[in-house]
């Protein structure tokens, strides 16, 4: 055999394994994540069936994330005049079947102004276990509540991504800049 040719069955053979070893991991991808379709049916439970524009909020999360590994389902309260606080609590759920009980503080700054209600559908990305919630995830959002509205952004802690879709009632509008402190118990104290 000459060494051109055992060149060439090494590349198939290296070829052929990669070949294997793509759709392997794509189910184990999507073992551990959920689709579109259970995380829409999911919100729409948490948030009702009356919910406008869900759906599309899901899809382009899913468009620029992929799938998830998990959601948080939970409550916010926040206020801001210029300076902002926001508090809230959840319950996280990971495709693995993990779950924990999350509170999440935090400060803003930034052209701000009003209070809100909302609750909160986060999902999740990238998060290897429960216990890594719980850290500072800075953030870049802009509301405008005008009775009620829906609006998503995104928090980054390396590579572990946040989406948290709020349906929120008050009057608040304008845009920060700030981090949640995502923690195990209630804390009062936003830093």
């Amino acid at each position: 055999m000459t060494p051109l040719i055992s060149f060439r069955m090494f590349l198939l053979g290296l070829l052929a394994g990669l070949m294997l070893i793509a759709p392997a991991r794509a189910a184990e991808n999507e073992k551990n994540t959920y689709d579109q379709e259970s995380i829409v049916k999911e919100a729409k439970e948490f948030f009702g069936e009356a919910t406008e524009g869900l759906a599309k909020v899901i899809e382009k999360a899913f468009q620029e994330q992929g799938r998830p590994v998990g959601y948080i389902k939970g409550e916010e309260l926040s206020a801001a005049v210029t300076v902002g606080l926001s508090y809230g609590k959840g319950d996280l759920k990971l495709k693995s079947g993990e779950t924990a009980m999350v509170f999440w503080q935090g400060p803003s700054i930034g052209f701000d102004l009003g209070f809100n209600a909302s609750k909160v559908f986060t999902l999740v990305y990238n998060l290897p276990s429960r216990n890594a919630i719980y850290q500072r995830f800075p953030g870049v959002d802009g509301s405008l509540y005008w009775i009620a509205g829906v609006g998503m952004n995104y928090q980054r802690r390396q590579d572990i991504v946040l989406a948290p879709i709020r349906l929120g009632a008050g009057w608040r509008t304008g845009a920060s800049v700030g981090y949640l402190h995502y923690t195990r118990e209630r804390s009062y104290l936003p830093l």
